[in-house]
């Protein structure tokens, strides 16, 4: 089936429903990946920077995305990491600078449809052609080529760095293990005073017990948790020997490293309005978040905190173990800042003589 538009069509869409929709270019070129959607109607800029997103092909569900510009401050990374981006419609700032990025996008298609779809059936492999020389025929020989996430074992080489970087601060040691970080996390902890280093996904036992540091870190980043086995060791062996903290991925390597199970869920979480109940306090705040695979058994963490629509697990504590995780990012960019104290009680555990963490309240 071809769903047909209101415009020349200069750009395709093969999903792997077997559908062809007919859009238009914005940014040339080729490309495949898993199609989601984000809900979030602000924050593109940190969204297509977000390291995530890698291997995805992002749908924006807010209608016009580039109103405000593009502005290299508020970037979440140093390139463009969706492989293409699909929108109802894209400002020139937004196309130019993805067409300098050299990631095709397309608009002027019904994004509340594909949205609908990718609800129903769950996230998909799409192959997108899009520009002068476009087809469907390309665009299913992209489907074709197209992997499952979990099939990409190497994604985490795609998004960490390749050799340690060390920000000096006068507080709590932090060594924060990239496996896509988000830099406004490694942000967040420097506005804290921390000393950070920043460490590759496939970094060693040896090598952490080198920096010695107060906390061990696990950071967000695209795919199935079942791929990062390096990280997973590198957790188990210091279980109960350091405090550990970790965001989004980062929660699902930790259960997963003290006897959870992780699992992909239909079309995930992705958006800036999450609600989240914590069990402690009985209380909901709303969270941003962006993934695909989430919780399905917590080891031996506690549960502290839900998601309101679905009860996925959204925060893994441990006091005996001195662990602390979240699904959401507390460090929002974009999204709202109700759980921005997440860091302080992050580095609380780093430093035992700190104030007791549940008396911060968030900035």
């Amino acid at each position: 089936m071809v769903r047909l538009n209101l415009v020349m069509p200069d750009a395709y869409l093969a999903l792997e429903n077997g559908s062809v929709v007919e859009a238009r270019s914005r940014a040339p070129g080729a490309a495949r990946g898993e199609l989601v959607f984000t809900t979030a109607y602000t924050g593109y800029e940190e969204s297509l920077t977000d390291p995530s997103y890698e291997a995805q092909v992002l749908t924006f569900s807010y209608p016009l995305i580039g109103n405000y510009g593009v502005r290299e401050e508020r970037m979440e990374s140093d390139r463009v990491h969706p492989s293409a981006v699909v929108a109802r419609e894209l400002t020139d700032d937004v196309a130019d600078w993805l067409t300098e990025e050299g990631v095709p996008a397309v608009d002027h298609l019904d994004t509340r449809d594909l949205v609908i779809d990718i609800r129903d059936r769950g996230a998909m492999k799409v192959g997108i052609s899009a520009g002068p020389d476009a087809s469907v025929e390309e665009a299913k020989a992209q489907l074709e080529d197209c992997p499952h996430m979990s099939d990409i074992t190497d994604i985490g080489d795609m998004v960490s760095v390749t050799e340690p970087e060390h920000f000096e601060g006068p507080g709590v040691d932090v060594a924060l293990v990239d496996c896509g970080m988000k830099k406004s996390i490694k942000d967040s902890l420097l506005e804290r005073d921390a000393s950070v280093t920043v460490l590759p996904h496939d970094v060693t036992e040896d090598e952490v017990a080198d920096l010695d540091p107060d906390v061990l870190f696990i950071s967000n980043g695209p795919g199935d948790p079942a791929n990062f086995d390096a990280t997973q060791e590198l957790v188990e062996a210091f279980v109960g020997e350091i405090p550990l903290a970790g965001i989004c991925l980062g929660q699902q390597i930790v259960a997963r490293a003290v006897g959870g199970t992780t699992e992909k869920m239909a079309f995930g979480h992705r958006g800036v309005n999450q609600p989240v109940l914590d069990h402690r306090t009985d209380t909901v705040v709303m969270t941003t978040q962006n993934h695909g695979y989430t919780v399905a058994e917590p080891g031996d963490l506690e549960v502290t905190q839900t998601n309101v629509n679905d009860d996925t697990p959204e925060g893994l504590d441990s006091e005996e173990l001195d662990i602390i995780t979240r699904q959401y990012h507390p460090e929002a960019h974009p999204g709202p800042n109700d759980t921005l104290g997440f860091f302080d009680e992050v580095l609380a555990l780093g430093n035992p003589d700190a104030a007791d963490p549940e008396t911060v309240i968030a900035d």
